[in-house]
């Protein structure tokens, strides 16, 4: 069986748009009060959330979960966080966010290292994404990959070397069920040179092409499977500098 299970899916119309959602917001009062930003930085860790609240002034807006502006970009960028991990509610925020009228998005969270130079701490451009989720299956039809903005991910690399930021770029394998990760999958991508393991990029890219917006990603490396066991770090210091570097990329390219 092919999935997605109807065959001619993309052919088809969606019965309902992020449009029509956002206006049905609007209808009962719970549509933001506030212009749409000119980029939103997608985080998940709420360790990086409290970092941006107490050290830039972050005001919380309302109109999404966890919405922030940046008062010191004259709110024109926006942080948006604690909304769940995985590809499903990251892509449900990342369509309401484009038809609220953002275009440009840059991903920043953390992801597992397959390759043993990787260490905990070290960052690491997405230059491409294993579709190993579901919900871009459900966008286009099936392909290996998905692909971020050529221009957001020139951007992100060149912030990085401008600020003398050690990183590397490569793919990444997005699987959106943690708990199903096998020792001979972690073996296989290992072997191909697939550098991280992480739940969102392949989807918010695929979703980011087909509404014809902007979208980039960059991670941490939090934990590692590069020995074909976990070893997890996510309460190391070096995750949470790592995550405040590559916020700090973000708002930077953002402001581009």
């Amino acid at each position: 069986m092919s999935f997605p299970n109807f065959k001619h899916k993309h052919a088809q119309d969606s019965m309902i748009s992020p449009e029509e959602f956002m206006k049905y917001r609007r209808k009962i009062g719970k549509y933001p009060q506030y212009k749409a930003p000119k980029g939103v930085i997608i985080c998940y860790h709420k360790s990086l959330m409290d970092y941006i609240i107490k050290n830039h002034r972050a005001k919380d807006v309302g109109g999404f979960r966890n919405m922030y502006l940046l008062p010191e970009t004259k709110n024109q960028i926006g942080v948006i966080g604690d909304f769940g991990i995985g590809a499903p509610p990251a892509v449900v925020l990342l369509e309401e966010l484009i038809a609220f009228g953002v275009k440009r998005f840059i991903s920043v969270g953390s992801a597992g290292t397959l390759q043993k130079n990787l260490k905990i701490g070290s960052l690491v451009v997405c230059e491409r994404a294993i579709r190993d989720e579901g919900s871009s299956h459900h966008y286009v039809k099936a392909g290996k990959y998905a692909y971020p903005s050529k221009e957001m991910t020139k951007l992100i690399t060149g912030s990085l070397k401008r600020r003398k930021l050690k990183f590397v770029s490569g793919t990444s394998w997005t699987i959106d069920t943690p708990y199903r990760e096998t020792v001979a999958e972690a073996r296989h991508y290992q072997k191909e040179g697939v550098l991280t393991v992480e739940m969102e990029a392949s989807a918010l890219f695929t979703v980011a092409q087909y509404r014809e917006v902007e979208l980039g990603a960059i991670f941490t490396i939090s934990d590692s499977l590069a020995e074909l066991k976990w070893l997890p770090k996510f309460h190391a210091k070096r995750v949470d500098k790592g995550l405040e570097k590559i916020y700090q990329t973000a708002l930077d390219v953002l402001l581009k």
